[in-house]
């Protein structure tokens, strides 16, 4: 069993939440969005920092010059291992902001920054968890393994490169936002692409058209509205979602814009679903292929095409995700956040967290470990002055600090 702590989890002195707003704050001022130098210059600091805390510490290369960062804490080598997850790129700042994005910039009570909450805090949080028990003194008899991976939002390329470059441990908590919530299913994620072809006219002769603009108009909202087939329970048909996201229609495969007075004999919609583990990328592809012959017939003579749409050649399939709540890991973390006077903790198939994808189903199919998704942040996930209560990022903390302490002390053969 580890050492006594020298301070219950359930309270952070002031020089531990000194640090953790001073760690949070630094890696938001790295401007580290998808398939940018930021990525990787995080890393580095990552590492530099892991080390100086005394943990064993690399970085892992995902590509010519883009790194992932890893670092260990070693237990006794007699107890069972914890495997932490999270992403460092970010999406693309957007308008509306009034604080600097990349400033790192903290009021009383929140953290403010791009990806603070997607998922720069997460990230932060279990890095705190574990510079506060080794401060304290605490020796675990297992490991614990934190990773901080680049190219999430390209499908999960970071974590799936250290999966096959033989990266494991016994269990897992990836830190994606869910506001503290236990999030054991989530749907999986694809997209697609649905391309119409009419027939134009001039507008005085617009009665002899086939209008793809008016067609894709009508269709949006029926791929918005559309109910799955084949989920095999509530919950599953609880993280069921179809969302159209671009409409482009004008003339020709070009779509040309110059001549608005001709109907538009060409539009294209892009959106994404989300699925269970119980249903399959073909069984949604066949709904959605369903609603376009049913739009033919309210449009007569158009052509409708449905397929999946691969926006980057390297983009990964991000499965479903999908973990017992009588798990182990689900137990502890739901034991913890009682513990940090927080009370039951919502576990389950949680809205809106339910429709992310996460590393965690590549956690659990590629390698085979058994884990939970729960985060600090979500409620102002991206968006304008996207940012994470600060509250809420202490109280992560403490529950990891619990959580690492009752997994790591599990004998390697012992089954919970």
């Amino acid at each position: 069993m580890p050492e006594a702590v020298h301070r219950s989890p359930l309270a952070l002195s002031e020089r531990e939440q000194e640090e953790a707003l001073h760690v949070v704050s630094h890696m938001v001022k790295f401007d580290s969005q998808t398939e940018t130098p930021g990525e990787t210059e995080l890393a580095v600091w990552l590492v530099d920092h892991m080390r100086s805390l005394g943990l064993e510490a690399d970085l892992h290369e995902v590509s010519p010059g883009r790194y992932n960062a890893v670092g260990t804490w070693r237990g006794t080598g007699e107890g069972q291992s914890l495997l932490f997850n999270g992403h460092l790129d970010t999406n693309p700042v957007t308008e509306g902001w009034t604080v600097d994005p990349w400033g790192g910039h903290i009021d009383e009570q929140f953290i403010y920054g791009l990806g603070v909450s997607n998922m720069k805090a997460g990230c932060a949080s279990y890095l705190q968890a574990v510079s506060n028990l080794m401060s304290q003194g605490v020796k675990l008899p297992g490991d614990v393994v934190l990773t901080f991976v680049v190219g999430e939002l390209q499908g999960g390329v970071g974590t799936l490169k250290l999966l096959e470059d033989g990266l494991t441990a016994d269990w897992f908590v990836n830190c994606e936002p869910t506001d503290l919530s236990a999030l054991t299913l989530h749907a999986g994620a694809f997209d697609y692409i649905v391309e119409l072809v009419g027939n134009t006219r001039h507008s005085s002769k617009r009665e002899d058209a086939v209008d793809a603009l008016a067609a894709a108009a009508a269709l949006v909202p029926r791929l918005n509205a559309l109910k799955l087939n084949g989920a095999n329970s509530e919950d599953h048909e609880r993280v069921n979602r179809v969302h159209a996201g671009v409409l482009h229609a004008a003339l020709g495969r070009d779509l040309a814009e110059w001549r608005p007075p001709q109907v538009a004999d060409y539009a294209k919609i892009l959106g994404t679903c989300r699925y269970a583990p119980s249903q399959s990328v073909e069984g949604v592809l066949t709904g959605l292929r369903t609603l376009a012959e049913e739009l033919v017939k309210d449009f007569p003579g158009l052509q409708a095409e449905v397929r999946r749409h691969d926006r980057q050649q390297d983009r990964a399939h991000m499965p479903p995700f999908e973990v017992d709540t009588d798990s182990h890991i689900v137990q502890v973390l739901n034991r913890a956040h009682t513990a940090i006077g927080r009370g039951p903790q919502q576990t389950g198939a949680i809205r809106p967290y339910c429709f992310y994808g996460s590393d965690a189903a590549h956690l659990q199919h590629r390698a085979g470990i058994p884990g939970v998704v729960c985060g600090p942040g979500g409620r102002y996930n991206t968006m304008p002055d996207e940012r994470v209560d600060i509250a809420d990022y202490f109280d992560m903390i403490k529950m990891h600090m619990m959580t690492i302490q009752e997994i790591c002390s599990l004998k390697k053969e012992e089954q919970p």
